[in-house]
């Protein structure tokens, strides 16, 4: 007999055929460290990069903070918290920037941003493997067009754009949240300016990483670019460890946001706690400031072995990198194997890459003792062999 959840069924049976289909894990942290389910594992798919959101200091300012668990309401019904204003203009200096605002997510920012700034006299111009946030903006936003340039071909992309005589909005990550690798920022900026376009950055998993020592200030910092960005969109719970997402730009463009950004004016505003949490990190990160060096010697080392072994780990040379395996059903085997020797890497499928681009998806963080990554370097190397991918 014919159900009106047929095509529910049938989709589930088809994502398990094509051995992409995914479940809930369960996880607590207990004593400090990581469990799923009832098992210990070493954790390699945080993108708490810097460990900060484990940070005495900074879970000791939240705690003390909180006078409320959340508002409640939206910014402009019940008014604009003291502590998200400071947030905020923490923020805007730290991206070089005129004004900041802040989101309850990343995902929301990209959304709120690019629907609110294009219109139908737009092209977007967006790079293939940027975030889903960032191809569902585009879609939602409308735009006259959006065309897809080939992954970190700014000479594509120049091609495209002097096809176009609609305005023109160029938008791209920073670093590729699935590659590891980073865009040619440089050069993009240098086309935003020959062709008057505007240029989006989401720069969420190189914020408060990447960038002059001390400073953290992203993609556009490490090539001296911070004043050629038109917007900055980025998170607040990778490298700072909180939660959130924000925008920096100009006064002319968060006035707009405030104004026409739905993501922004129809939800509720992010708790006060969660602000004064992302002061005391950033605080943190400005009172230590060698614990970038410390990341980046470890981040060397992990990707000189995964080299010396043989695995295919693209063109990464940051702290997410992908073990490109190819096949789902070898993905997701090798990650339950891995699993069972109390290691968690997550297997990333379609749709979040292509099809038969399947892969491992290592996020090094400063938690992970260096006897561990030697632990699950033994580990890859022993499993690598088994399944001939070395």
């Amino acid at each position: 007999m014919a159900s009106k959840y047929d095509h529910i069924s049938d989709q589930l049976h088809e994502f398990r055929e094509k051995n992409i289909y995914r479940e809930l894990l369960t996880s607590q942290i207990k004593n400090n460290k990581f469990y799923l389910g009832n098992k210990k594992v070493i954790n390699l798919c945080s993108n708490d990069y810097l460990g900060l959101s484990r940070n005495r200091s900074v879970l000791s300012k939240m705690r003390d903070s909180l006078t409320q668990v959340s508002p409640c309401s939206s910014r402009l019904v019940s008014g604009n918290n003291i502590n998200i204003i400071k947030l905020e203009r923490i923020l805007a200096t730290h991206r070089s920037s005129e004004n900041a605002l802040v989101y309850p997510t990343g995902y929301m920012a990209n959304l709120g941003v690019i629907t609110a700034i294009s219109s139908s006299k737009h092209t977007i111009f967006s790079d293939s493997l940027n975030h889903s946030s960032i191809i569902d903006a585009c879609r939602l936003a409308k735009p006259n067009k959006i065309k897809i340039f080939p992954h970190n071909d700014p000479d594509h992309l120049e091609r495209l754009l002097k096809k176009s005589t609609a305005k023109k909005i160029i938008v791209t990550e920073g670093i590729f949240s699935m590659d590891g690798d980073m865009a040619r920022l440089d050069q993009l900026s240098e086309l935003a300016k020959k062709h008057d376009s505007i240029l989006i950055l989401d720069d969420a998993h190189s914020d408060f990483v990447f960038g002059k020592v001390g400073n953290f200030g992203g993609t556009p910092e490490h090539f001296g670019i911070e004043n050629d960005i038109d917007i900055h969109i980025s998170s607040l719970s990778k490298g700072l460890g909180c939660f959130g997402g924000y925008v920096a730009s100009s006064k002319l463009i968060t006035d707009l946001l405030v104004n026409k950004s739905r993501q922004f004016i129809y939800t509720s505003a992010i708790p006060e706690h969660l602000c004064l949490a992302a002061i005391a990190a950033f605080a943190f990160l400005k009172k230590n400031k060698n614990i970038q060096k410390k990341f980046f010697r470890k981040i060397k080392w992990f990707i000189q072995q995964l080299k010396q072994l043989g695995f295919n780990i693209g063109l990464t040379s940051s702290h997410i990198i992908p073990i490109i395996i190819g096949n789902e059903k070898v993905t997701s085997n090798f990650s339950k194997e891995l699993f069972q020797k109390g290691i968690f890497i997550q297997a990333i499928r379609y749709p979040t890459v292509s099809f038969g681009k399947a892969r491992l998806r290592i996020s090094l963080n400063m938690s992970i003792q260096q006897s561990h990554l030697n632990y699950v370097i033994n580990c890859l190397d022993k499993l690598g062999r088994k399944y001939n991918l070395i």
